[in-house]
């Protein structure tokens, strides 16, 4: 089973790709996101490390964290996401081995491991290719206020992704540009899909 690595900043159209490739059929997508949710739900033991550290008001009515109460701090403080990604990538690792191995025993050729932390948690270093998607300021930026409209939140959180693509870059098998047409973009991730498992475009 090949594993392809999936990263790049927000609003440049990562999700969608990721969408793109769980179309076909043998290819399983892991979202880092959502394994990164369920290390932080009631009573684990992150979720208990992430109170300590930011608080107990962070705590819901429900059990549950919120958390967007936790993005709005750490989007805001350099450090205080450092602690965070402290908390949660040596949670999100095992489940993210434990999804790998799955998708293999059910028999998928191709898994996408979809992270925008791919290289910061150590994620990058259990992939046979890493794809980083990139798109134009101006493009991330307008689809981004489409998509959420806070162009304040927009700001903080491209900011707090800073120099994403400069880390990503060295160990990137695949770049794919997604500034142009959905139709283009496709059919470059289709191409790279069935191409050969090394080397650099």
């Amino acid at each position: 089973m090949k594993r392809i690595g999936l990263t790049g900043p927000i609003g440049c159209g990562k999700s969608t790709i990721a969408r793109w490739l769980g179309e076909r059929p043998g290819v399983a997508v892991i979202d880092a996101d959502i394994v990164a949710r369920e290390a932080l739900d009631p009573g684990t033991a992150a979720v208990e490390a992430v109170y300590e550290r930011f608080g107990e008001d962070l705590r819901g009515p429900d059990g549950r964290l919120d958390r967007a109460a936790l993005g709005r701090i750490v989007f805001a403080d350099a450090a205080a996401l450092r602690d965070l990604e402290a908390i949660v990538h040596p949670a999100v690792r095992p489940r993210i081995l434990a999804a790998l191995d799955a998708a293999e025993r059910d028999g998928a050729t191709v898994a996408i491991i979809e992270a925008i932390k791919l290289v910061e948690g150590g994620l990058a270093t259990l992939c046979d290719e890493v794809w980083l998607v990139t798109c134009d300021d101006r493009v991330q930026r307008e689809r981004l206020v489409a998509r959420d409209g806070d162009r304040g939140d927009i700001t903080s959180r491209i900011e707090a992704q800073g120099g994403l693509v400069g880390r990503v870059r060295p160990v990137a098998t695949r770049t794919i540009d997604t500034s142009g047409s959905a139709e283009a973009v496709r059919a470059e991730v289709e191409r790279l899909l069935e191409g050969p498992a090394s080397g650099r475009d």
